[in-house]
C-alpha cells in the first residue's frame, strides 16, 4: 500500500479528539524545552497516526484500544514510500515511539484511565550493513564536482567544506549565522545543536577559504531586503532547507565517489578519517556534540586551543595545503589522550569507535527520514 499525501483532519472541533490531544501534546514539548525541530518531527510521526485513525472513525484516545493500536503497526509494515520501497525498520519503530510516548503523556496527564499502547511491542530491526564511509581521496574529488565560476556552484563548494571540516549536522550548518564564524580564531560557533547545547569547534584553513570567498563573492547578491545574518542562503535569499540541500549534496558525493549518501556522510568521513588519523576518541566526541559520555566534566577540560591542533593534525582536510605529520605529533597526539584520560573520573564510560561510529548511524537515519 501506498499512502497518499495527508489531508485536513475530521475531528479538529472536538476538544476530546485525537487531534485536538495532539496539539496539546506538542505544546507540552514545547513548553519542556524541547526544539522546534524535534516538536515538528514528532508532529509529522503522529499525523500519520492521527489521520489512519480518523478514518477509521477512531476519534478520541478513548477509542483506541491494544487492537487498533496493532493494526496501525501492521499497515506501518506493509506501508510504501512514493518510490515503492518500504518503510525501514527503524522508521517503523520511531512512529510507533511517537504513538507509545503520546499514549504515555495522555495518561499521566489523566486523560486515559489506562494507556493502551504500554504493551505495544517495537519491531527488531536487522542488523545494518556496514555504514557508508568516503575516503580522503574520494572526499577530493567530491570537493571539485560544484562549479565555483557559477555564484551557487561557489557557494556549494563552501557548504561542502565547511560540513567536511567541522562534522556539523545538516541542520546545524541550516542555522549557521555570519557571526557564528571567528575567522581570527578559526572556531564555529554552534548554536543549540541537539539536546539544545551550544559547543565552540575548530574550522580548517581550507574551509575558511572558502567561506571567505562565499562572503565576498556571492552572499551580497543573495542576501534579501532583511539580512537576518543567516550564514548559507538559498537564491530566495533565505536560509537553505534539508529538502533542497540533501539532493544537491546527494549528487555531488555520487558523481565524485559513485558512493550513495548526503550531507551526513560528511560527519561520518570526518569522524572515520580523524580516528584513523590518530585523535583520541572525547577530541572526536567534543567535535561532534555526542553525550555519550556519563558525565560532562571531560568536555570541560577539552579546550578549543586543544582540540584546534588534534582537529589539525588528524583532519585530512584542515589545512590548505596537506602537510604530514611527523612522529613528534604522533607522540605528542598520544600524550595528549592520556593526559585527558588522567583528568576523566574513573566511573566515567569512554565508549569505543564502534559505539561512535553506531550514533551517528542512528543520527542518519533521523536525517534520512526527515527527507521522506
Amino acid at each position: 500500500m501506498v499512502r497518499r499525501k495527508l489531508r485536513p483532519f475530521t475531528d479538529v472541533v472536538n476538544p476530546r479528539g485525537l487531534h485536538a490531544m495532539e496539539q496539546r501534546f506538542l505544546e507540552a514539548m514545547a513548553i519542556k524545552g524541547y526544539s522546534k525541530q524535534t516538536v515538528d518531527t514528532r508532529r509529522s510521526r503522529l499525523d500519520l497516526f492521527v489521520e489512519w485513525c480518523a478514518e477509521r472513525s477512531v476519534v478520541t484516545p478513548l477509542d483506541v484500544t491494544k487492537p487498533v493500536l496493532d493494526r496501525y503497526q501492521r499497515m506501518l509494515f506493509l506501508l510504501r514510500k512514493p518510490n515503492g520501497k518500504p518503510l525501514g525498520f527503524q522508521s517503523q519503530v520511531m512512529r510507533l515511539v511517537a504513538v507509545k510516548m503520546f499514549f504515555r503523556w495522555l495518561t499521566r496527564e489523566n486523560y486515559l484511565p489506562a494507556n493502551p499502547a504500554a504493551d505495544l511491542e517495537l519491531p527488531r530491526a536487522p542488523r545494518r550493513l556496514p555504514r557508508v564511509v568516503l575516503t580522503a581521496d574520494e572526499v577530493e574529488r567530491v570537493m571539485v564536482q560544484p562549479d565555483v565560476t557559477d555564484p551557487l556552484g561557489l557557494r556549494d563548494r563552501a557548504v561542502l567544506e565547511t560540513l567536511y571540516s567541522t562534522g556539523i549536522r545538516r541542520g546545524e550548518l541550516i542555522a549557521l549565522s555570519v557571526h557564528d564564524l571567528d575567522v581570527n580564531r578559526r572556531t564555529l560557533l554552534i548554536r543549540e545543536g541537539k539536546g539544545k547545547k551550544d559547543r565552540v569547534i575548530p574550522i580548517g584553513e581550507r574551509a575558511l577559504f572558502w567561506i571567505e570567498k562565499y562572503l565576498d563573492d556571492v552572499r551580497p547578491t543573495l542576501v534579501g531586503p532583511r539580512d537576518d545574518g543567516t550564514l548559507f542562503l538559498s537564491t530566495l535569499g533565505i536560509a537553505l532547507n534539508g529538502v533542497t540541500l540533501s539532493p544537491r549534496v546527494r549528487k555531488y558525493v555520487e558523481d565524485g565517489s559513485g558512493k550513495s549518501g548526503s550531507c551526513h556522510i560528511f560527519r561520518h568521513t570526518m569522524a572515520t578519517l580523524m580516528l584513523e588519523g590518530g585523535a583520541d576518541i572525547r577530541f572526536i566526541q567534543a567535535m561532534l556534540g555526542h553525550a555519550l559520555l556519563t558525565t560532562t566534566e571531560i568536555y570541560t577540560r577539552v579546550s578549543v586551543l586543544k582540540l584546534q591542533e588534534i582537529h589539525a593534525a588528524t583532519h585530512p582536510g584542515a589545512n590548505l595545503g596537506r602537510r604530514a605529520r611527523s612522529t613528534s605529533s604522533s607522540d605528542t597526539l598520544r600524550d595528549d589522550a592520556h593526559d585527558v584520560e588522567n583528568e576523566a573520573k574513573p566511573e566515567a564510560h569512554t565508549p569505543t569507535p564502534r559505539e561512535l561510529l553506531a550514533e551517528l548511524d542512528e543520527e542518519a537515519i533521523d536525517e534520512l527520514e526527515g527527507d521522506i
